[in-house]
C-alpha cells in the first residue's frame, strides 16, 4: 500500500503540497525562537523559511533527522518554540495523545502549526463515498470545530487559520488547472468547504505575567503624573 508521502508525488498530491508549502513559508517566517520540530512528512521542507536556528524533522522513517515515535517525543517539557503537524493527526493511532505530547514539549507562548483534511468538503465527500482505501482517503479526517475544542481544552489559543484547496480532488493535472478559478472564489462563496484547513495556535499558561520593556513602563508612569485639567464655573 502506498504511503501518504508517496501520494504527494501524484498530480493531485503535488497540487496540494504546493499550496500547503506556500502557507507554511509565509507563516513560519514570522515566528522566532531557538528550536522547531516538524512531526511527519520529513521529505517536505515545511520549515525551510523559518528564522529559528535549530529546525528538525521527526518521524519513524529513516529520512527524518530524529527517528522517534511522535507519541513519545524525546524532548523535555517546555523545550520547543514551534511544532509543525502536517497531516499528522489523521494518520495517528491516538491523536489526543499526540496533541498532549505537543502541549508538553512546547514552551509557554510557543506555537503550533497544523494542516488537516476538512471532512466538510469535496475531499471529505470523496473519502466517505469513495472506494479507495489508500492515503489520504484512508486517514481519519477530523472536523475543524472538533479540533478547535481539543486544542482549547489543552490550553492552546487559536490565533490564525484559513481553509484552502477548493478545487475538486481530480487525479488529472489538466482538470486541476481548469478548476483553478475555484481557489479564488472559494473564500467568498463557500468559505467552510476548503479541502484542507490551516491552524496556528499559541500555548497559553494561566497566571503568566508578560514583562514589558522598561521604556513602556516609564511612558505609562509619566502619563500618570500629568495633572488633570480643572474645570471652573464663573469667573476665575
Amino acid at each position: 500500500m502506498p504511503t501518504l508521502a508517496e501520494w504527494f508525488a501524484t498530480p493531485l498530491g503535488a497540487y496540494l503540497q504546493a499550496r500547503e508549502q506556500a502557507w507554511f513559508d509565509d507563516v513560519v517566517s514570522d515566528l522566532f525562537g531557538f528550536y522547531a520540530v516538524q512531526l511527519g512528512l520529513p521529505r517536505a521542507p515545511l520549515l525551510r523559511s523559518s528564522r529559528i536556528p535549530h529546525c528538525f524533522t521527526l518521524d519513524p522513517e529513516e529520512a527524518a533527522q530524529v527517528q522517534a515515535d511522535p507519541l513519545y517525543l524525546p524532548f523535555a517539557e517546555n523545550a520547543l518554540d514551534l511544532v509543525v503537524l502536517p497531516h499528522s493527526l489523521e494518520f495517528c493511532e491516538d491523536p489526543h495523545t499526540l496533541l498532549r505530547e505537543v502541549h508538553r514539549v512546547v514552551r509557554a507562548e510557543g506555537h503550533l502549526l497544523l494542516v488537516g483534511f476538512n471532512p466538510l468538503s469535496l475531499w471529505g465527500a470523496k473519502r466517505y463515498f469513495g472506494r479507495e482505501q489508500t492515503p489520504p482517503w484512508s486517514g481519519n479526517f477530523i472536523g475543524l470545530y472538533r479540533l478547535k475544542d481539543w486544542l482549547s481544552l489543552l490550553g492552546f489559543e487559536i490565533t490564525a487559520g484559513r481553509l484552502d484547496c477548493y478545487a475538486p480532488p481530480f487525479r488529472q493535472e489538466v482538470w486541476l488547472r481548469r478548476c483553478g478559478f475555484m481557489e479564488q472564489a472559494g473564500d467568498r462563496w463557500w468559505p467552510i468547504a476548503g479541502g484542507v484547513y490551516f491552524l496556528r495556535a499559541t500555548k497559553r499558561v494561566l497566571g503568566m505575567r508578560v514583562i514589558t520593556p522598561q521604556w513602556q513602563k516609564r511612558s505609562r508612569r509619566k502619563k500618570a503624573m500629568v495633572p488633570a485639567a480643572r474645570s471652573f464655573r464663573g469667573n476665575p
